[in-house]
C-alpha cells in the first residue's frame, strides 16, 4: 500500500503505513567517523540525566522546606488578629480564636497531601515533616491559649462541679474612679 492513499471500501478514510519498506542503509551500518563513539554519547547522556535528577532532587527539597515552613507566617498574623479581638467574649473574638484552632487541626490532617508533590527517593521528607508539625502545634497551642484568656477553658474544679464555689478573683478592676 503506498503512503498517504485512501483506503477504499474501509471504514477508515486515510491509513498510512508506518513500516519501512526502503533499501536504504539504516544508521548503525553507516561506520562513525573518526574521534567519535556512540558509547561516548551514551555516557554524556546519562551524565546529563543525572544532572537533571539531582537538579530536580534538589528543587524539590527546597520546595519541601518553603512548604515546611509556610504555618510560620501565619503565626504572627493569628498572634495580630487575637490580640486585636481584645480579652473579652464576643462573636469576634469567639470567631477568631476557633479559626485559630481549626487552621492547624486541619494542617495536621492533610500533612501527607502537603508533601506529596515532593516525594522522591533522593529527598529526605522527614524533617521538612517534622518542622511543619511542630509549627502548626504551636499555632494550635496559641489557640489554646487565646481560650485561656477568654476563660472558655475549664481550668478550675468548680468548672467541672456546680456545687463547688468558683475561685476567688487575684485581680480586679475597679473602673476609672481611684479608691484613695
Amino acid at each position: 500500500m503506498d503512503k498517504g492513499k485512501a483506503v477504499i471500501g474501509s471504514g477508515r478514510r486515510w491509513a498510512v503505513e508506518f513500516t519501512d519498506n526502503s533499501t536504504s542503509h539504516s544508521s548503525r551500518d553507516i561506520p562513525d567517523p573518526p574521534g567519535f563513539t556512540r558509547a561516548a554519547q551514551e555516557q554524556d547522556d546519562s551524565a546529563l540525566s543525572k544532572q537533571k535528577k539531582d537538579a530536580e532532587a534538589n528543587w524539590k527539597a527546597q520546595k519541601a522546606w518553603e512548604a515546611a515552613q509556610a504555618p510560620f507566617k501565619n503565626l504572627f498574623m493569628m498572634a495580630f488578629m487575637m490580640w486585636m479581638a481584645g480579652s473579652t467574649v464576643h462573636l469576634f473574638s469567639i470567631g477568631i480564636t476557633v479559626s485559630a484552632l481549626l487552621q492547624p487541626i486541619n494542617a495536621l490532617r492533610g500533612v501527607g497531601k502537603v508533601f506529596e508533590p515532593y516525594k522522591d527517593n533522593k529527598v529526605d521528607l522527614l524533617a521538612p515533616k517534622l518542622v511543619f508539625i511542630a509549627l502548626n502545634l504551636v499555632g494550635l497551642g496559641l489557640g489554646v491559649w487565646k481560650l485561656n484568656t477568654l476563660g472558655l477553658l475549664p481550668t478550675h474544679v468548680s468548672d467541672w462541679v456546680s456545687s463547688l464555689p468558683p475561685p476567688q478573683e487575684v485581680e480586679y478592676s475597679g473602673g476609672g474612679i481611684p479608691l484613695y
